[in-house]
């Protein structure tokens, strides 16, 4: 049996709704520029289950890629600190909201779970899960699928010599909070609640 890599690289989202197949886009695009060895780089699209259970692994850092409306313009980058579940977020089996996914890790294991950063991106379309599917990227995401295959360059070779290093500026126009600021985008602040 082979030992669990130190770094999870795992892009979520669902390419059938518009600008939240960011994720899973940026995995792909990781396909001709690899990252260094020690990070595991995984699409887990919609499959919330499949990434609380990998979040349990044993990796020191996990990177979600994500697609998540924060209030700035379409394309736009941020990279924020997950804070760790407080137990108020009900676990879901089905469903890819990120902070669901950690508070389902959290239910299914008593080890803790590693540092969780989330690249997010501003997505410019976002249809509901009930509307018809709607493939395809809007042209500020599409562009920003090369910036944060970029920023993963930068980011993920810190992380590989110290996972609990602060997390290097993302430059503009790209964001990046404070660590152990920022939450996830829950239900509440704009983010799709099931996925």
């Amino acid at each position: 049996m082979t030992a669990p890599e130190p770094l999870l690289v795992a892009g979520v989202g669902n390419i059938f709704l518009g600008d939240d197949a960011f994720g899973p886009e940026v995995i792909r695009a990781l396909e001709h520029r690899p990252l260094p060895a020690g990070a595991h780089v995984r699409d887990f699209g919609i499959r919330g289950m499949d990434l609380a259970y990998a979040l349990l692994g044993g990796c020191a850092t996990a990177v979600l890629v994500d697609a998540a409306p924060r209030g700035q313009r379409p394309g736009t980058l941020s990279l924020v600190e997950a804070e760790p579940p407080d137990g108020t977020v009900v676990p879901e089996a089905h469903g890819m909201d990120p902070e669901k996914v950690l508070a389902l890790a959290t239910h299914l294991g008593d080890e803790p779970l590693p540092r969780v950063l989330v690249l997010a991106c501003e997505p410019a379309v976002l249809p509901s899960p009930d509307e018809d599917i709607a493939p395809g990227l809007s042209e500020p995401v599409r562009e920003a699928v090369g910036q944060a295959v970029d920023a993963l360059h930068t980011l993920i070779p810190v992380l590989l010599a110290d996972p609990a290093a602060p997390t290097p500026p993302l430059g503009r126009p790209m964001e990046s909070g404070p660590p152990h600021a920022a939450a996830l985008p829950g239900p509440g602040a704009g983010g799709p609640e099931d996925r």
